[in-house]
């Protein structure tokens, strides 16, 4: 039986979520913003050092607050699915201090409201628009430091647009996944080339 590995990409208004995702499995970048207003699930298939995982990977709109219900998740439809999730990427713009103050935000809810043991649940925290690096609110290590060594979660930088560490941030995401699954550590596992028909292989 194929294992699902659920993930949720959340973050403020044009953070660049969609366009990561659209990268990451297409190779597809637009300059044309359109905002997401609906949830929307991609669901690649990838190998895993020999297993085969199906994702789901919920694109999801941004929402005032992480869901602190079973209940409230059903009621929104943006959100539903997030408290199950089996992990979480929460995505700012580099740019914007509002942004990340979002995610700060829904990371302390998700640790809060989270289904199950949330300290132990995979977070990648990633700093987007990496290529506007000129414009940045505050140096990288500043923020790589709260997240790392005071949120405990991971940390990644890309550009969707030139498609700069998408790749690795997935990577990184797929690799805590699974070993937080199977209580084991996979950081020799490699993920090789984009993705083509919305599948991948990971060796």
């Amino acid at each position: 039986m194929v294992e699902t590995l659920s993930i949720a990409v959340i973050g403020g208004p044009g953070v660049g979520k969609t366009s990561i995702i659209r990268q990451f499995l297409y190779n597809d970048f637009t300059e044309v913003y359109t905002p997401t207003s609906s949830r929307y699930v991609y669901r690649p298939s990838v190998i895993l050092n020999g297993n085969m995982y199906d994702l789901k990977i919920m694109d999801v709109p941004p929402m005032s607050s992480f869901p602190a219900s079973t209940s409230q998740e059903w009621v929104d439809l943006r959100c539903r699915g997030v408290r199950n999730a089996s992990a979480y990427i929460l995505v700012y713009n580099i740019c914007c201090v509002g942004s990340f103050e979002y995610v700060k935000m829904i990371r302390q809810q998700i640790v809060e409201h989270r289904v199950g043991n949330s300290s132990e649940i995979p977070i990648l925290v990633v700093g987007s628009k990496r290529d506007l690096q000129r414009q940045r609110f505050t140096p990288r290590r500043a923020v790589s430091v709260l997240v790392k060594k005071t949120w405990k979660c991971g940390y990644v930088e890309c550009s969707a647009k030139y498609n700069w560490h998408i790749t690795l941030l997935f990577k990184e995401l797929l690799c805590s996944t699974v070993a937080h699954g199977l209580k084991h550590n996979y950081s020799s596992i490699r993920l090789q080339g984009a993705l083509h028909r919305n599948r991948c292989n990971i060796m």
